[in-house]
């Protein structure tokens, strides 16, 4: 087939049901690119994590950068196990790469799928559906700070943790936030802050939301404190398009958002680097779940949705379209695992949506 694109995938599998979900997203991709013969792919396997950490005392290769930074993308699991501590491994691996990439934005969609009990009483749940659009590689995840005065005795040690904020930072991630409004049927970005306390970072991003907005007049804005968004997420979420926010906080609130919507492992992510210069990153939000890991029980949609995303991302809309739409197409039938509400395994939902991909393909 003429101008069919190959990929080459870096694939990160992690720790705990990381590499039993990632394995099901990569069964969906392979599925897609040998029905539309519209694309072929090849994955080169990193085993990188807290294992990876046991072994070697650090948690990826000393050049690990350099090893992945001429892929298309990055499919990673998760990442943590009780023996390494949290901020060991997510500063070793993730950041890592988040920063050293410069993957400066983090799509965080918030959908209600059909067939899933969401936790959030309101009377049109289906149809709703935002974007958190988070800053990724600085704000309160800089890392600038440190400890000191452990010579002063007991109990008197002193941690600084500085957060930072640069007016190009700011910029890019709020602008990349009104340039993906304009492609929503409603059109408004919302941003959020917490600059009555924050003084000087926060007030510095609100400067830089209000001068880009005049860029855009055909979108609708408004500006929230975080701990009222926290609350408008539950009591309107109806009122919610495009919401962008910093590292620390739209952490949070992508949390709360699919916690919402029912459960962290339907939550897909894409940590971007939109100009291309290095490969971006598509991962689920929830975490390696050690405790379920090897029961075969995990949640795929998170990881399989975070594929859709990195086909999007690779120029394959339709593609990711088609994923989305089995995705919905599944919990729609309560092919569902048990953090949902459901029964069956990790296994038994994948082949349900590739069974809905593969009807889909008939159809055409």
């Amino acid at each position: 087939m003429e101008n069919k694109k190959h990929f080459r995938i870096a694939v990160i599998p992690g720790d705990g049901i990381g590499k039993e979900v990632v394995n099901e997203g990569l069964r969906v991709v392979e599925h897609l690119a040998d029905t539309s013969n519209k694309f072929s792919f090849e994955s080169d396997y990193f085993p990188w994590g807290c294992q990876y950490y046991l072994d070697h005392g650090r948690m990826m290769a000393e050049n690990g950068l350099e090893e992945i930074k001429n892929h298309d993308a990055i499919y990673f699991g998760a990442v943590g196990y009780p023996t390494v501590p949290d901020h060991i491994s997510l500063w070793g691996l993730r950041i890592a790469i988040c920063q050293g990439f410069d993957q400066w934005a983090n799509i965080r969609p918030v959908e209600f799928l059909p067939g899933i009990q969401s936790k959030l009483n309101h009377p049109n749940k289906e149809d709703l559906n935002w974007i958190l659009v988070r800053e990724n590689t600085e704000g309160e995840y800089s890392g600038i700070g440190g400890r000191n005065f452990t010579g002063r005795g007991n109990r008197k040690e002193v941690a600084v943790q500085s957060s930072i904020f640069t007016e190009e930072g700011c910029e890019r991630v709020i602008r990349h936030a009104f340039q993906l409004a304009l492609k929503r049927k409603r059109k408004k970005v919302t941003s959020v802050t917490k600059s009555n306390a924050q003084q000087y970072g926060m007030v510095l991003w609100d400067e830089v939301f209000e001068r880009v907005s005049k860029e855009y007049p055909e979108v609708e804005t408004d500006q929230w404190l975080v701990d009222a968004m926290a609350a408008q997420f539950v009591l309107h979420p109806e009122e919610l398009e495009v919401v962008v926010a910093s590292n620390l906080l739209a952490d949070i609130l992508s949390d709360l958002g699919s916690a919402l919507a029912g459960s962290l492992g339907i939550a897909a992510s894409a940590n971007l680097n939109p100009e291309g210069r290095f490969p971006s990153m598509f991962e689920s939000v929830h975490g390696s779940a050690p405790d379920i890991a090897g029961k075969g029980i995990a949640n795929p949609i998170g990881t399989i949705g975070s594929a859709a995303l990195m086909l999007e991302h690779l120029g394959l809309p339709d593609e990711a379209k088609m994923i989305n739409e089995a995705i919905r197409a599944t919990t729609e039938d309560g092919v569902v695992t048990a953090d949902i509400g459901g029964e069956n395994t990790t296994k038994e939902v994948t082949d349900s949506i590739i069974s809905h991909l593969s009807k889909m393909y008939t159809n055409v």
